[in-house]
Formats: C-alpha cells, sequence, structure tokens
C-alpha cells in the first residue's frame, strides 16, 4: 500500500473535495481519484460517496479515517527506527501559546542547525490538550507546564524553568509597593481557566485582596500591551516573554512568599521511538534557557 495514497485520502476527507485536494498536492483531480480507487481495492470497500458538490467517507471510510493517522505514525516511527543515526525522519511538537511566543523560535533554530533533515510539525494548545495527545501517540513531545497531576512512569520530563509571579505595572506607578497596586488598580485577570490564573487567584486570597477587576484574557502576549497602554496592573508568572520592559511597563516582585510556581518544559513518553530526536530538542531548549537567563529551574 502507498502510504501517499492515504495521506490523499485523508487531505479529501478533511477538504471533502477532490478538486481541493488535488490543489493542495499539486497534482490533478483523476489522479486522486485513482488513488481512491487503489485503496479501495485494496480494503475491498467503497471508502467516499458523492454527497451534492462535495464528497463524504462512507462507514468504512469513516473507519478508515479514523485508524490512518495512527497507522502513518507508525510507519514514520519505523524510518526513524531504520535510520542508524536517529537524526532524519518527522517530528511532531506540541506548544502552549506562550512557548510559541518566546523560546520555540529560538529553541526551533537550533534544533534544525543540529537535524537538518527533520521535517518538523507543530500543534498548538493547553497543557491538558498536549499531555492527552502525547499520552496518545498524536505527538512525539510538547513544549508546556507540568500537569497539575504526578506524571504517570510511562513519561519523561525535562524542567526548563520555574516561574514565580510578578506584577506588571505601568512604569509611572513603579514606585508603590505591589500589592498597594493590586487593591488600588484595575486588574488584568491572566484567564483563571488556565493553570497560571488559578495561581494567581490563589495568591491574591492569600494576600486577601480583592482586586478591582477590568478584564480576563488567557494571552500574556495581549495583557502585557494593555499594561503597556495603562489600562491596569496584571498578576502573571514570570516568562520568557520580551516583556515591554524599558519601555512602558516594569516588573515588580511580590513582597509575599510564594508557595508555587509555574513548571515549564518538556514530556514525551519514555518508549518513544524518536527519543534522539526528542533528545536534541531538550537539549536546544536547555540551551535556549541558559542564553535568555531569568528564573532558571535549579541542577538535578
Amino acid at each position: 500500500m502507498e502510504t501517499a495514497y492515504l495521506e490523499s485520502f485523508l487531505l479529501v476527507v478533511e477538504t471533502g473535495s477532490m478538486a481541493e485536494a488535488a490543489r493542495r498536492l499539486d497534482i490533478t483531480a483523476a489522479a486522486v481519484a485513482q488513488q481512491i480507487h487503489s485503496l479501495e481495492r485494496e480494503f475491498h470497500a467503497p471508502l467516499l460517496a458523492r454527497a451534492g458538490r462535495t464528497v463524504q467517507p462512507t462507514p468504512a471510510g469513516h473507519r478508515l479515517a479514523h485508524s490512518a493517522p495512527a497507522l502513518l505514525r507508525e510507519l514514520a516511527n519505523a524510518k526513524t527506527q531504520v535510520n542508524e543515526a536517529g537524526a532524519a525522519g518527522e517530528l511532531v511538537i506540541g506548544t502552549i501559546n506562550t512557548a510559541l511566543h518566546s523560546l520555540l523560535p529560538d529553541i526551533l533554530s537550533g534544533f534544525v542547525a543540529r537535524c537538518p533533515n527533520v521535517k518538523v510539525f507543530l500543534e498548538s494548545g493547553t497543557t491538558r490538550q498536549l499531555y492527552q495527545a502525547v499520552q496518545q501517540g498524536r505527538l512525539d513531545a510538547a513544549v508546556c507546564l507540568h500537569p497539575p497531576f504526578a506524571l504517570a512512569k510511562t513519561f519523561d520530563w525535562a524542567l526548563l524553568r520555574e516561574e514565580p509571579l510578578v506584577l506588571l505595572a505601568p512604569r509611572s506607578l513603579a514606585h508603590l509597593e505591589p500589592h498597594e497596586l493590586l487593591r488600588s488598580q484595575p486588574l488584568i485577570r491572566y484567564d483563571r481557566q488556565l493553570g497560571g490564573g488559578q495561581m494567581v487567584e490563589r495568591y491574591l486570597r492569600a494576600a486577601q485582596i480583592a482586586p478591582r477587576e477590568r478584564f480576563e484574557l488567557s494571552s500574556l502576549v495581549a495583557i502585557a500591551m494593555m499594561v503597556d497602554k495603562g489600562l491596569g496592573v496584571a498578576l502573571v508568572p514570570d516568562t520568557a516573554l520580551a516583556w515591554p520592559d524599558g519601555q512602558g511597563v516594569v516588573r515588580l516582585a511580590l513582597p509575599m512568599r510564594q508557595a508555587e510556581v509555574r513548571r515549564f518544559g518538556v514530556i514525551w513518553l519514555r518508549a518513544s521511538a524518536r527519543l534522539p530526536l526528542i533528545h536534541h530538542l531538550v537539549a536546544c531548549a536547555r540551551a535556549v534557557v541558559a542564553e535568555r537567563g531569568g528564573p532558571q529551574a535549579p541542577p538535578r
């Protein structure tokens, strides 16, 4: 069976059109149709049915669309295992948005320099979504936060940074005490559905501060920009993002001892067929974190 035929089939299912799949693959629609017919002969079942101007998978097609991605991943794993040096093939990396907007571009730059023959795919999501995708084998590794529970023994974890909370405030208010700012200024709140936002909520409760809330959002980049515009102050994890320090925003250390920090790192399955590539990725991540400075993880 040609794996390219399976990839074409999945693209037809995704787009609902052989013509559109052909356009993306840069081949003719007739060639795509021939590939689908070959798969139908292979599986002895019709896989697609026309529905108006689109095509949809038949019941057999639905089953194949569900199982084909895992089959393609296993074949790619086999190619990586056969490669003696482990420095070729594909790597599917998950990432949280904070990493995507800060460390990950530099990490990937170092990784590509080490492994120029590796094709990298990226998928963004929350830490919980990425953890599940790694667990199911849909991702090889994820650059994310440590999940809020103990990891199973099937996982490995490389801690990169430990990030306490800091207060982002307009430079004009930098002379004021952080808790005074939290009580007197509007709060641009970090989304309480996220782990970092829950840390913020616990800190405010421990400090017995009831802030005057103005906004609540999940983007740390947007939060910093809003503080820069004088819309309020924000309690956020001290991430590797390039905060606009030196412009209109300052980072202020909090006066109360923090019981927890946000742990940021890389997670993967110990039995992954792509361990050599993942180890290269982790080494590049550690090098970037060391170069950037900030609240790095202590040596283990």
